[in-house]
C-alpha cells in the first residue's frame, strides 16, 4: 500500500476516533498530552520506564502538583488510558508520540541519548502504517537525520512503509490561561502525506494546528521561540545589573515601559534561568550552526549573561549583608525561599535555586531552604551533594534563626509578613516584596 493510501486511511480513522495513540514518556509533556487525547475520546497507551507513574495513572493519583487529583481521577475514569512499562506493546498503537528529555551534556552539546534509545526500542516493534512523531525539543534535522535511520533498522522504509513528523511541545506547567489543547500546535513532516497524518491526529484534540513545510522547519520553530525568551531575559538581566548601580529599580522601569501599546514586550529579570527549555534549547542551535560554519554569538552571549546571574545574586547578597548587618556570608544562617524554577510548580529542573544553594555553601554559609511544594531536594546530576535537604518550617521561631533570607522563587500564597518581621534582611530577586516597601523598605534589598 502506498503512503498516500495509508495517509487517507489514517485520516479517516483519526476523524472517527478509531486510533490508538501511544505516548512514550509520561512526564511534564507526555501526561498532559495523553490527558488531551483521552478527554476527547481517543484511546491512549502510555509508556514509561517508571512503574510508579504507570501505577499512579491506573489509580488516578497525581504525581505533579499542577495536574492534581481531580484531573488524574478524570483520566482514569474515562477508561481510555492504559499505562505500561512493556514497550513490546508499541506494535498495538497507530501513532507513537515521543516525549522524552533532550538535555545537554557536560560540554553544552546536545544529548540525544533518550531519543536514540527510544527509537531503537520503537524499531524493534515498528509495523507498517504507523506514524512516529517526535515532540522533544531538538536541532533542525533530527527527525530525518537521526531518527529515520534508526527506525529503518526495522526493515521498513521511512516515508514509504511508515510515517514520521515533528511537533514541538509547548507546555507551560502551572499556566492558568493555557493548557495542551488550547495552545496552537505546530506540525512539520518530510512529505505531504506524512504531514496530513500528523495534522489529522492533533486536530482531534488541539484547537488550532499550524502545519509547516518540513520537519526541520518545525524543529526550528521551537528553538526560535525559546531563543527569543532567552535573549530577552538576558537583556533585562543585564539592564538590572546596570540600573542597580545607577540606583534605578529595573522593575519600575519595565512596568512603565510596558504601558507603550506597541514596540515593547515586558520580560522580567531573575536569579538565573530554569526549566527544561530556556537554559538548554538555545545551545541545540548553537551546536548545529557550527556544522554550517556559523557562530551564534548573540545566543551564546545571552547564555553567558543568564548563567552569570546566580553569581551576581550571591555577590549582591554579600554586599547587602556587609552594609546592613556588618556580617559576612561565611557562618551566617541563610534561608533560600523557593526551590522550584518558577512560581506555583513543583518542578526543580535546571532551577537557579539549586545553584544559589551550592554557591552559598561554597562560601561557608549555613543554608536552609523553604518551598511549600518541594519537601525534599531531589537528586540531580549537577547538585547531588544537596540531595535530601529538607524544607524548613514556616514558623516565627524558625524564621528568627536566620540572618538573611533570599527570595529565589515567588510562589503565590506565601505570607511574607512573618518573614519580614523575623529576619533582619531579605534579598529579593523577584520583586515579590514590592507591596511591603513602605513598611519594611529598610530590610529589603533587590538583587
Amino acid at each position: 500500500m502506498s503512503l498516500e493510501r495509508i495517509a487517507d486511511d489514517f485520516v479517516t480513522r483519526a476523524e472517527a476516533k478509531d486510533l490508538t495513540v501511544g505516548v512514550i514518556g509520561l512526564g511534564y509533556v507526555g501526561l498532559p498530552l495523553s490527558e488531551g487525547f483521552v478527554r476527547n475520546g481517543h484511546r491512549v497507551l502510555g509508556f514509561d520506564v517508571d512503574e510508579a507513574k504507570c501505577d499512579a495513572i491506573r489509580e488516578g493519583r497525581p504525581y505533579f502538583k499542577h495536574i492534581g487529583a481531580e484531573r488524574m481521577e478524570a483520566i482514569r475514569d474515562t477508561g481510555f488510558m492504559e499505562a505500561t512499562t512493556d514497550f513490546a506493546r508499541l506494535s498495538e498503537v497507530d501513532a507513537v508520540l515521543i516525549c522524552v528529555p533532550t538535555p545537554l551534556n557536560l560540554y553544552r552539546e546536545p544529548d540525544l541519548s533518550f531519543v536514540t534509545r527510544t527509537c531503537e526500542t520503537i524499531a524493534e516493534h515498528l509495523r507498517p502504517g504507523q506514524l512516529v512523531v517526535l515532540e522533544s525539543t531538538t536541532y533542525p534535522g533530527t527527525t530525518e537525520e537521526v531518527m529515520a535511520p534508526i527506525l529503518e533498522r526495522s526493515g521498513l522504509k521511512a516515508g514509504v512503509d511508515f510515517a514520521m513528523a515533528y511537533s514541538p511541545e509547548r507546555e507551560d506547567p502551572g499556566n492558568q490561561h493555557f493548557e495542551t489543547t488550547t495552545i496552537p500546535k505546530v506540525v512539520g513532516a518530510p512529505s505531504e502525506a506524512e504531514r496530513k497524518m500528523a495534522v489529522a491526529l492533533y486536530s482531534g484534540i488541539i484547537s488550532e494546528v499550524v502545519p509547516v513545510s518540513s520537519a526541520a522547519t518545525a524543529e526550528a520553530v521551537k528553538l526560535t521561540e525559546n531563543i527569543f525568551r532567552s535573549v530577552n531575559i538576558a537583556l533585562v538581566n543585564e539592564l538590572k545589573v546596570v540600573f542597580q548601580d545607577m540606583g534605578i529599580d529595573v522593575w519600575e522601569v519595565i512596568d512603565a515601559a510596558k504601558t507603550k501599546p506597541f514596540g515593547f514586550m515586558p520580560f522580567y529579570p531573575g536569579p538565573g534561568l530554569g526549566g527544561h527549555c530556556i537554559p538548554i534549547d538555545p545551545f541545540y542551535l548553537t551546536w548545529k550552526a557550527r556544522e554550517f560554519g556559523h557562530s551564534t554569538r548573540f545566543i551564546e552571549l545571552a547564555g553567558e549573561i543568564n548563567t552569570r546571574m546566580p553569581e551576581h545574586v550571591i555577590e549582591r547578597l554579600g554586599r547587602a549583608m556587609n552594609d546592613h548587618l556588618a556580617k559576612a556570608i561565611r557562618s551566617s544562617k541563610v534561608l533560600v525561599i523557593g526551590l522550584a524554577y518558577k512560581k506555583n510548580v513543583d518542578d526543580t529542573r535546571e532551577s537557579p535555586s539549586l545553584e544559589l544553594i551550592d554557591l552559598l555553601i561554597e562560601r561557608g554559609a549555613d543554608v536552609t531552604y523553604y518551598d511549600p511544594f518541594i519537601p525534599v531536594v531531589p537528586l540531580t546530576r549537577k547538585h547531588a551533594e544537596i540531595a535530601g535537604m529538607e524544607s524548613a518550617s514556616w514558623t516565627e521561631d524558625k524564621l528568627k534563626q536566620f540572618d538573611v533570607a533570599l527570595i529565589a522563587t515567588d510562589h503565590d500564597g506565601i505570607d511574607y509578613k512573618p518573614l519580614l518581621s523575623a529576619v533582619p534582611l531579605v534579598v529579593d530577586t523577584r520583586n515579590a516584596l514590592h507591596t511591603y516597601a513602605d513598611e519594611y523598605g529598610d530590610k529589603i534589598v533587590k538583587a
